[in-house]
């Protein structure tokens, strides 16, 4: 039975989000700016209501460090090759210090449900928001790193109601928005153990403990790797997952990218430009060998804010010249608050150093096939860190649904693009809705 037929779990859900408003909910710590939960007593499987409250030192605490910021000097090239321009971080300091509001994203996050629960020992943030249609697919998203749940708040309103924008109720979601652990407001693991594949069982017990008895799964980024894992392991409940950072590269041809060998013999032309992509790539993935080796290096982010905003900002050449863009008043898919609203989240949390670690965490490669066999919609936009051609998509999911390639788009598609993340996701789930 759907969880949107079983009127008890409805009305046991609404209670705890009913009780999270009216109660004024959470003390802040004052050492980890994190909000704590509710302190009552509770099974570990309770599903807690939450809800975010930055103390006021915390903000003052911000804009004291802003206020101190050291540069360094400018940059001795006139493109992105020696990293962040000085000119975007002197623009993203002026707009934090001048014209952001914390209080304004902490506001829109409150106004959608949103929980704690207890998983294999930590705590998991996430957002629920129900659909009011009734035959609505659950859908599990997940972000990746320098991502947040704040990437997913543009999709909520357009998949849980897409009558509003003249869509049709067949294609309405129920939608969990989990944070990964040691990112945002989840607890922060204080020993090994946790990367993608036991994420992936966590997310299945969350759906379960929602009392879901089917569901579908996305990511990105990381959440790719997550999702894909959910789909390699498999479970009863799962009908089939969309990604928009596929495992689909043939291993021997993302070996040879790695050492930025020539172009392999017999690409197609598409698949030549999808290579240059990755060799492009491979060449500037700094930031996630510092990761994925020294972790607790990064003690900096946990001391500077702007430190911290310049490294984020830097995932890829396709978003910094995206971002850098956006403060230079050329807005496109992203405002400046948008930007700093993720960055905030990670300061606010102290998370820079503890989401980093999943990096060092992970044994998976990102972009080869990990043998899903269940079945798998594939959204590819031209500016993610390779566009996958439709040849490999095939020959990695044998039960490919859905594939489109778009023509706009980079690596963060539901922060930069929900519209067309949204249509994709209407897309690529349509034909499993028959099988509920």
């Amino acid at each position: 039975m759907d969880i949107q037929q079983n009127p008890e779990i409805i009305d046991q859900d609404r209670r705890r989000f009913l009780s999270a408003t009216t109660s004024g909910l959470v003390a802040a710590s004052a050492i980890g700016f994190i909000p704590s939960a509710p302190t009552v007593a509770a099974t570990p499987d309770a599903i807690r209501p939450f809800r975010a409250n930055i103390p006021e030192v915390a903000l003052a605490d911000l804009r004291r460090r802003l206020a101190n910021t050291r540069l360094p000097e400018q940059e001795t090239v006139s493109d992105f090759s020696q990293g962040v321009p000085l000119k975007t971080v002197e623009q993203l300091l002026r707009h934090w210090q001048t014209r952001y509001d914390w209080r304004k994203v902490e506001a829109r996050l409150n106004s959608y449900p949103q929980f704690l629960t207890e998983i294999d020992g930590l705590d998991i943030h996430f957002i629920h928001v129900r659909s009011k249609h009734a035959n609505a697919l659950p859908l599990i998203v997940t972000h990746g790193w320098p991502g947040s749940i704040i990437e997913q708040l543009k999709i909520i309103e357009p998949l849980t109601n897409p009558t509003a924008p003249g869509g049709t109720a067949e294609d309405a979601f129920h939608i969990v928005i989990p944070s990964l652990p040691g990112y945002g407001f989840s607890g922060k693991p204080k020993a090994t153990g946790w990367g993608a594949e036991r994420i992936a069982r966590a997310w299945t017990t969350l759906m379960r403990r929602l009392g879901y008895q089917h569901f579908v799964a996305q990511g990105g980024d990381w959440g790719a790797l997550v999702t894909e894992q959910i789909g390699v392991q498999a479970p009863k409940e799962l009908l089939g997952i969309h990604t928009n950072m596929p495992g689909a590269v043939p291993a021997e041809i993302n070996q040879a990218a790695f050492a930025g060998a020539p172009a392999p013999a017999g690409l197609s032309d598409e698949e030549k430009s999808t290579y240059d992509q990755l060799v492009f790539f491979y060449k500037h993935v700094y930031y996630a060998l510092w990761m994925g080796t020294r972790p607790q290096t990064a003690t900096a982010f946990a001391d500077s804010p702007i430190g911290l905003a310049t490294f984020i900002i830097d995932h890829d050449g396709r978003s910094l010249e995206l971002i850098a863009r956006v403060f230079d008043g050329k807005p496109e898919g992203l405002s400046p608050d948008d930007v700093l609203d993720n960055i905030t989240l990670y300061w606010l949390t102290n998370t820079g150093v503890t989401s980093a670690r999943l990096y060092w965490e992970n044994k998976l490669p990102f972009f080869t096939p990990k043998g899903v066999q269940v079945p798998v919609a594939v959204s590819a936009f031209p500016d993610e860190l390779y566009q996958t051609p439709r040849s490999w998509a095939e020959r990695a999911y044998p039960k490919l649904i859905h594939y489109n390639k778009l023509a706009k788009g980079g690596h963060f598609a539901a922060w930069e693009q929900p519209k067309f993340l949204t249509e994709e996701l209407r897309a690529g789930f349509r034909p499993l809705r028959k099988s509920i």
